[in-house]
């Protein structure tokens, strides 16, 4: 998953080789997100991960993205060709993360909760190493597109020395039946909403909080230094928030999946309105609302899925988690492409509120699931 913010670790060293426009810039990080909507649907209509091994699509898909990403490198920066591997990049992508949530839940089956808590925390430290690479590589962009690629490829091949579970079976191909049971029961359409609203705040935060620490930081600090204090602090925030994604998978077993939304969704939504009310200032503060933001935006969001494969018929679990993420990645395209557009309109302080919206709606959405189990 080291792939999938590559173009926003690197975006401010590439603008300062090339001009790309803003539309541009939040294209090659959109992209992503359409392709991977894409390539959702496709592994799912067509049955690949039930036909074939899981473990060899997962590890043929890693390779694949790793190959486009580097393409990047053969490519003029930000043009057409650069968005289309990007785009490429999220659809291979679709062969790795829902893929590799079929092989875990294949090892569990009292402890869902733990299990999809700890895959979204390996996805959530990939999706950090980016800014990382970044942050060590300075601004050579080019290291951190070759770092990345290097680690999505290795990874992928390490898969194919895992295991199945004791509970692998056939998932459900995509049933367009699901859909009306997606809005007829109540738990499943709760869990939907709330899920949509968790993912209108994270990936926006998670593509231009590096973008925004860096604006903030400059304030105060030489351009350089902001850059760099930003990617390190997009990287501690991400990556702190993989973490925090186990004990959260582990107490939603035991005390309740929507309490536990619930609770990161309202500590995520008021650190979005701390950070965008201290932007400008200390870049201590500013950097440390920033990582308290990046902990509480993501352990809820497992536990959405969770809640739909436990209140879903078995035979349409899978159709309906389908759908489920495929409606959530297709928002984002939306707000990973907006964000920029509206910081240059309207600033950083607003559009980093505005990302409250969602948890906060996603609240109201998940509050009568209290206490529901399965």
């Amino acid at each position: 998953m080291s792939l999938w913010f590559v173009s926003a670790a690197i975006l401010p060293d590439m603008v300062r080789e090339a001009t790309i426009s803003e539309t541009r810039q939040a294209l090659l990080s959109s992209a992503v997100q359409a392709g991977f909507v894409v390539g959702a649907l496709v592994v799912s209509i067509s049955g690949m991960a039930d036909r074939l091994d899981p473990r060899r699509v997962f590890a043929a898909s890693a390779v694949s993205a790793a190959l486009a990403n580097l393409a990047l490198l053969a490519v003029p920066v930000g043009s057409g060709p650069a968005i289309a591997l990007r785009f490429a990049t999220g659809a291979l992508l679709a062969g790795v993360y829902p893929v590799g949530m079929k092989i875990i839940v294949g090892w569990g089956l009292r402890d869902r909760g733990f299990l999809v808590g700890l895959l979204v925390a390996a996805l959530t430290l990939g999706s950090s190493m980016p800014y990382l690479a970044a942050f060590l590589g300075g601004a050579d962009w080019r290291l951190t597109v070759i770092a990345a690629s290097a680690l999505a490829g290795l990874g992928g091949l390490v898969v194919l020395a895992t295991g199945l579970g004791p509970h692998h079976a056939r998932a459900a191909r995509f049933e367009p039946s699901a859909i009306g049971l997606a809005w007829t029961d109540p738990a499943i359409r709760r869990a939907y909403l709330g899920y949509f609203g968790h993912m209108w705040e994270l990936f926006a935060m998670w593509a231009w909080v590096g973008a925004a620490a860096a604006a903030s930081f400059s304030f105060t600090m030489a351009p350089d230094a902001a850059a760099s204090l930003a990617k390190l602090t997009a990287f501690l925030a991400i990556a702190l928030g993989a973490l925090a994604c186990i004990p959260a998978g582990w107490a939603a077993d035991r005390v309740g999946k929507a309490e536990v939304t619930i609770l990161a969704m309202g500590a995520s939504g008021l650190a979005a309105l701390l950070t965008a009310a201290s932007f400008g200032g200390p870049p201590a503060l500013t950097m440390a609302l920033v990582i308290l933001w990046g902990i509480a935006v993501i352990p809820d969001s497992a536990q959405f899925s969770a809640i739909v494969a436990d209140n879903a018929p078995p035979h349409l679990a899978g159709s309906l988690l389908t759908f489920q993420t495929a409606i959530g990645f297709a928002l984002t395209i939306v707000t990973v492409q907006a964000t920029p557009v509206a910081a240059q309109a309207f600033g950083w302080p607003l559009v980093l509120a505005a990302m409250a919206a969602g948890p906060f709606l996603g609240i109201l959405a998940m509050w009568p699931l209290r206490r529901r189990r399965a």
